[in-house]
Parts: C-alpha cells; structure tokens; sequence
C-alpha cells in the first residue's frame, strides 16, 4: 500500500514539475511583453540630453516657487506628456530639433537663475507646452511592436514621479533658508540654474557649428 500511494505521489509531482517548466517560461514572456513597454516609455528619457536637462530645470525652477504656483504642475506636465505622445503616435505630429531645445534648455536655465517670480498660469502653459514637445520626441522611439498605451503611460508616469520629487527636494532644501546665514541656498539654486542656461547656449553653439560645417 505504500509503496502505491509513493508511486502516486511521484507521478502528480512529476506531473506539475513538468507543467511548471513549461509554464513558467510563458508566464516570464507574458509579463515581459506586457510591461516591458512601460518600462521603456519610463527609462527612455534618460537616454536623451534634453530630456534630462530640460526635466531638471523645469523641476528645479516649479521648486523654486511657492507650493501654491507649482502644484498644478505635477498634473499639468505629464498630461502634456501623454498628449504630445498621442499626437505624434496617431497623427505623425514632429516638433523642432536640437536647437529649439537648447533654446528652451537656456531660457528655463535663465529664468532659474534671475530668480524671476513667474506666476500659477503661465508656469503651468509652460509645463504642459514643455510636455506636449517632449511626448512628441519621445513618440520617435516607438517601434511597429512597441504597446503604445504601455509605452505613453510609462512615459507620463516618469514625468510625474520625476516633476514631483524635483520639487519636494527643492522646497525641501529652500525651506531651512531663514537668514543671511542660509541665503546660500538661494544663491546655490541661482548658480545651478545658470550652468544650465551656459549648457543649453553651448548645445546650441554645437548644433549651429554643426550645420555649418555639413
């Protein structure tokens, strides 16, 4: 009898050995392919410069205002994300090239770095512009296998989460500023805007040189 009831056993866990190799592959592509788009709208903008530098300076300088301005920008920005991908994607939408985003790259660096005042509306025409042209170049990278709800929603979640943590570190670190033993920390967000308006003129620089030595 027992050597019955080990028999069994053996063949039922020979059986689900069998079926959970074959099963587990599947499920392992299954999941690749469903989020691995997301993944890639979410990851992409790192690979871009622009992205990079416009992001962080459009973060920096909503941080650099009162809670109250920059709020809706948390919304505003990856909407405008997701709008310029769906424009692009459906419709074949393009926008400028490296010249025009080192001209906003210089512009957002400068207005970080004069410390300028902007108010609620025109911060967010300016974040959800910003979305929409930085959806569009991001739209480039989709393939003909590319999800691209996936891919879009990926795309506006990084712009989210990356806006939002911008701000909080900057108000953060702006908070503690009480004094003249602290302005510091003005003056240091002034400086780090100014290095990036002095990349944004150089990028544009290179992207003019380049042209005309083509």
């Amino acid at each position: 009898m027992t050597k019955i009831v080990l028999g069994h056993a053996a063949r039922v866990a020979t059986a689900v050995f069998a079926t959970s190799a074959i099963a587990t592959p599947a499920h392992a592509h299954l999941i690749g392919t469903r989020f691995g788009d997301f993944y890639a709208g979410a990851f992409h903008p790192l690979t871009d410069l622009n992205d990079v530098l416009l992001w962080l300076a459009l973060g920096l300088l909503a941080g650099s205002l009162e809670g109250e301005r920059s709020r809706w920008l948390v919304l505003l920005f990856p909407l405008g994300l997701a709008c310029g991908f769906a424009l692009s994607t459906s419709a074949g939408i393009s926008f400028g090239g490296n010249a025009t985003n080192a001209t906003l790259i210089s512009a957002l660096g400068l207005t970080l770095a004069a410390g300028t005042r902007i108010t609620a509306p025109l911060l967010g025409i300016v974040g959800f512009s910003l979305g929409v042209t930085r959806g569009i170049a991001n739209a480039a990278a989709v393939e003909t296998a590319t999800n691209l709800t996936l891919f879009g929603a990926g795309l506006a979640c990084a712009g989210y989460a990356t806006i939002t943590l911008l701000m909080a570190l900057v108000m953060v670190f702006r908070r503690t500023e009480a004094g003249d033993t602290t302005a510091w920390r003005g003056i240091a967000l002034r400086a780090l805007g100014g290095w990036i308006a002095a990349i944004g003129l150089m990028m544009v620089g290179f992207t003019y040189a380049g042209s005309g030595s083509a």
